[in-house]
């Protein structure tokens, strides 16, 4: 291969997560947030880290103010084209964009006839002068400048002359990218594949990229669509974060073009084994569950529910894999299920450190359990923890480190003195563990947390290792919806520890409090279990003796 080849084949990666991905709903980005997410993406090597629009608001002040330090990132800020009527050296708006501490400036302006007609009331003309003076600026105050189109498909269906002549102007005024952007999201894959193609008649593709939205669902497919076509910078966000439908998921996108289409990155395949980190990242960052279906990254995105399905891909995985999970930092999930057979049960032995004969006739019990229990409203596909504790159980591993012999819960809800409607909780247990009988008395935010309190008061003095767990999530799910009230109810917790490692557990009963309870008690059980394992596994480990004898 040569080099021209070779650099045909690489791919420019835009990520504008900070600012697009800021425009989600329920999206609030601090400035910490930004540094911590730019590094984030500085290491997995994206090539383009766009912070936002210095002088927009005082997050993006803060955060140009002092700049996160990359080491293989460019730091780009983003802004618009002069105002109609100024200089571009003389445009307040502008002149905090240019002068930010970046390594690049990514201007947008309009490229749509209709846009230039309506919401700005100029001439075209004086309209390709603002985009051609503004890129002219930033090129010499920054050294590299790009060129947002904004609603370059719909301007170039509208007026492929005017369209084009803006972009060229960008062009012609040192722009590294012209950068085609599907702002409303309405383009269908044909039609940007056709469209970069013309464009090549009078832009290299080697200074063009891309920039879709997701209102129609085709963002990361027309941006593939644009890198087949000859485009190569691609911008987006990760885990297509963005207004309202979305940006293009880069998360997706990255790879796809590095896997599937053999396209080079600034991301290495060691960078590609972080991807998952990443994109769980974000999520835990803005305190969002992460989407169980998302490409690639998902929990679910490897995970094998049905019997046969787990039996065939663990002869061979590419039968249901598309690629091996480890390439993007996931890994394969045997569901354990009611559609569970023998080889589900034995993959989630191996997952979990079981070494067990598959004649076992622990292996067929064990089936038939979780096949029963999931009938009466269990679900072991999200509650891992629960699974595991139900199959050391089995062969009689899990001590009984407390025996739990009542408990009781009591909600008030009442006035308080200052006139203040206010509701309380207070439970009380009664316990025994390690040979001693214990009562406890604790108040909580809410039956659970009250429950919960109580719990620790009595087995955290015991049990140390308990002081670190926190609840993480906490769902509850109506499984017999005809019986109203009395319906019986499946209550999952999510529980961590201060090292950052989650575990899920499941309750099920007609009450809530005892459902509640039974995935609670799964929880601290699981922890203790874990800890006894870990400490087992220290103890059995060999000992490291240097050659001097020391």
């Amino acid at each position: 291969m040569t080099a021209t080849d070779t650099q045909d084949r690489r791919v420019y990666i835009y990520d504008s997560t900070l600012r697009d991905g800021a425009q989600t709903q329920g999206v609030d980005f601090s400035a910490s947030d930004k540094r911590f997410i730019a590094r984030e993406l500085d290491l997995l090597g994206i090539d383009y880290v766009e912070g936002g629009w210095p002088g927009a608001n005082p997050t993006d002040d803060a955060l140009f103010g002092q700049r996160p330090k990359f080491s293989r990132a460019k730091f780009t800020s983003f802004g618009m084209t002069r105002r109609a009527g100024r200089s571009a050296d003389n445009d307040p708006s502008l002149a905090p964009v240019v002068n930010a501490d970046v390594d690049a400036v990514c201007l947008f302006g309009k490229t749509w006839d209709f846009q230039v007609d309506v919401a700005l009331g100029i001439e075209k003309d004086e309209n390709v002068e603002m985009v051609r003076d503004s890129v002219a600026l930033a090129k010499k105050k920054r050294g590299e400048a790009m060129f947002d189109c904004e609603h370059f498909f719909d301007g170039y269906k509208s007026d492929p002359a005017f369209a084009l002549a803006c972009a060229k102007a960008a062009y012609a005024a040192g722009a590294r990218w012209i950068v085609l952007c599907d702002t409303n999201g309405g383009t269908l894959p044909h039609e940007v594949e056709q469209i970069v193609h013309e464009v090549m008649e009078h832009i290299p593709g080697s200074h063009l990229g891309i920039h879709c939205h997701d209102d129609t669902g085709n963002a990361v497919a027309n941006s593939l669509a644009a890198v087949r076509a000859g485009v190569r910078q691609v911008q987006g966000t990760l885990n297509g974060l963005g207004e309202r439908c979305g940006n293009a998921n880069l998360v997706s996108i990255i790879p796809t073009l590095m896997l599937k289409m053999g396209y080079e990155t600034g991301v290495s395949h060691t960078d590609l084994t972080r991807l998952t980190h990443v994109s769980r990242m974000l999520d835990e960052r803005l305190n969002r569950a992460p989407t169980r279906g998302a490409p690639y990254v998902g929990e679910s995105a490897f995970a094998h529910k049905g019997g046969v399905h787990a039996s065939a891909v663990e002869k061979d995985p590419r039968l249901y894999e598309h690629i091996s999970p480890d390439l993007v930092g996931n890994h394969r999930h045997i569901v354990v299920s009611d559609q569970s057979g023998r080889s589900n049960i034995l993959a989630r032995f191996r997952d979990i450190g079981i070494d067990i004969d598959a004649d076992d006739p622990n292996v067929t019990r064990l089936v038939e359990t979780v096949k029963a229990r999931e009938y009466d409203g269990y679900a072991y596909d999200g509650a891992e923890a629960s699974f595991e504790l139900l199959a050391h159980r089995a062969l009689g591993e899990v001590p009984e480190y407390f025996h739990c012999h009542s408990f009781r819960v009591i909600d008030e809800r009442r006035w308080n003195a200052k006139g203040e409607l206010i509701t309380l909780s207070e439970a009380t247990v009664k316990l025994e563990a390690e040979g001693g009988q214990y009562m406890a008395v604790a108040e909580g935010n809410g039956p659970v947390n009250a429950l919960d309190a109580a719990l620790r008061k009595v087995l955290t003095p015991i049990y140390p290792s308990l002081a670190d767990i926190h609840l993480v999530d906490y769902k509850v799910r109506i499984l017999t919806p005809s019986e109203g009230t009395r319906a019986v109810t499946r209550v999952m917790i999510e529980t961590a520890n201060a090292q950052g490692e989650h575990w899920c557990t499941v309750g099920v009963s007609p009450n809530i409090i005892d459902a509640s309870y039974n995935a609670l008690r799964d929880s601290i059980v699981y922890r203790l279990y874990q800890g006894d394992k870990a400490a087992a596994d220290q103890d059995t480990a060999p000992t490291v003796v240097s050659a001097s004898g020391d």
